[in-house]
């Protein structure tokens, strides 16, 4: 196969392999119901003047499945870091107790586990846009190679669509296990 032409299939497979990885870090961010360190992960608390991610900090644990407690490096900081949770607006109440902070993560209604199922397909829906881009993108590099014969053309074509079937097989994958996942009470 033609170099450009090798080259124009790795970029498309780096594209859509981001998309993937932007779908499943979006995925962390939709909590299942479980306590998770990483859903505090997009809080910055104000840290003698600077914003700074909260795991930089303090130590953020989950001692079982509806607890995640924060233990900050220095004491001084428990109001900042409380303030900060709230401020991030993620729905938990956290709970000073003078050492440590304590958030109980409440189970989900049934309704929001159903908002939050439409989330992971919206996440989702856009993750394929994503992979569908790359492909077009792709087939346009393809079709303006000069030094590539028309067999050569049409098969990286065909190399690209069974590319982006394995992609999208991918996200859908990803996809019912994540809503496997918010479903399960």
């Amino acid at each position: 196969m033609n170099e450009e032409i090798t080259f124009i299939i790795d970029t498309a497979k780096e594209a859509m392999d981001k998309a993937i990885k932007h779908l499943e870090k979006q995925f962390v961010n939709i909590r299942a119901g479980k306590a998770s360190p990483s859903m505090l992960g997009s809080v910055m608390v104000d840290y003698y003047g600077s914003q700074t991610p909260l795991s930089q900090v303090a130590n953020v644990n989950t001692p079982d499945g509806r607890t995640i407690t924060v233990q900050p490096w220095e004491k001084n900081m428990l109001q900042e870091i409380e303030k900060a949770i709230m401020i991030a607006n993620l729905g938990f109440n956290p709970m000073n107790n003078g050492d440590t902070i304590i958030i109980n993560v409440p189970p989900l209604t049934e309704e929001r586990r159903r908002d939050l199922a439409k989330q992971a397909k919206a996440e989702s829906e856009d993750a394929k846009v994503g992979i569908r881009s790359a492909r077009k993108d792709a087939n346009n590099d393809i079709k303006k190679t000069d030094d590539a014969s028309e067999d050569q053309q049409k098969n990286a074509e065909a190399d690209i669509q069974s590319l982006t079937d394995s992609y999208v097989k991918k996200i859908e994958d990803l996809l019912s296990v994540k809503e496997t996942e918010i479903m399960t009470v």
